[in-house]
């Protein structure tokens, strides 16, 4: 992995926001609350999809529902400033397709689509077959610090079921901070900015010997989640050639509202690592 410099708002102890990000003019700028796990420099996935999703709903307000939504991660996602462009693909009345770019100058670190759909009613006929997760109050307390670095962790509340194993585990996780300084969270992007973080949930082997670091995030939706607790139920695998994925279904207090998926690239430190 390329190294990323430092340029989070507080890197240098100077004073920061209790947000991920602070709107300046046209640029939006990190803050240590959204830097990534894998090294100082660089932002984690979970607020940076969570914030361009967020601009999404923001350029391109709609009474659709969000049915997908899919990040490529295509560099380092760079810490400091950075702008959003967003993008109508397929306009229509019913189904749309939206896409954005995080753009650092002129090289780009995600590339997000989404899909929106018309609602409808559909409760006489509604169903799934995904079990509903044990409330947050019934599992104890996850020191998430203690497995992973980096300020967006350090963000987290997190509550793990006690049969959690390497590569399957039962989670919630929820943070006070909003993406946005003085701005309140769209209510799916602020579901959207926790999911990313499933891939660090029920790792199957220590990071320090394996790198697993996901490429895209994949979320399908069945109806429109609530912002607060995100649950998870995980499973992570690998392949035997470098390939991996994590799968989670997604819940919110009031039950199972879509899955993630994640496609890892996974290197044994020392054997073709990055």
């Amino acid at each position: 992995m390329p190294n990323a410099i430092n340029r989070h708002l507080g890197h240098d102890n100077t004073p920061y926001p209790d947000a991920f990000y602070v709107r300046d003019g046209d640029q939006l700028v990190s803050t240590l609350h959204a830097q990534g796990a894998w090294q100082p420099g660089e932002q984690h996935l979970s607020p940076a999809s969570g914030l361009v999703l967020a601009e999404i709903e923001r350029q391109l307000p709609s009474d659709k529902l969000i049915s997908r939504v899919s990040f490529d991660v295509l560099g380092v996602i760079h810490s400091g400033p950075f702008t959003i462009d967003v993008n109508m693909v397929r306009p229509g009345r019913s189904i749309e397709l939206i896409e954005a770019r995080m753009m650092h100058g002129g090289q780009t670190s995600i590339h997000a689509r989404v899909w929106r759909l018309c609602a409808s009613d559909t409760q006489a006929v509604q169903g799934t077959e995904w079990a509903s997760l044990p409330p947050p109050d019934a599992m104890p307390a996850l020191a998430f610090s203690s497995i992973w670095d980096g300020g967006y962790i350090a963000s987290l509340e997190a509550r793990q079921a006690a049969d959690a194993r390497p590569g399957r585990a039962s989670t919630w996780l929820r943070t006070p901070f909003s993406l946005v300084a003085g701005e309140s969270d769209p209510p799916v992007a602020g579901f959207v900015k926790l999911i990313d973080t499933a891939n660090g949930l029920a790792v199957r082997q220590d990071p320090r010997q394996v790198f697993f670091a996901n490429v895209d995030l994949t979320i399908h939706f069945v109806r429109r989640p609530q912002a607060g607790w995100v649950g998870f139920d995980t499973r992570v695998a690998f392949g035997p050639s470098g390939l991996g994925e994590t799968f989670s279904v997604l819940s919110d207090i009031h039950g199972p509202v879509g899955t993630a998926a994640q496609s890892l690239t996974v290197r044994r430190q020392g054997v073709g690592a990055p």
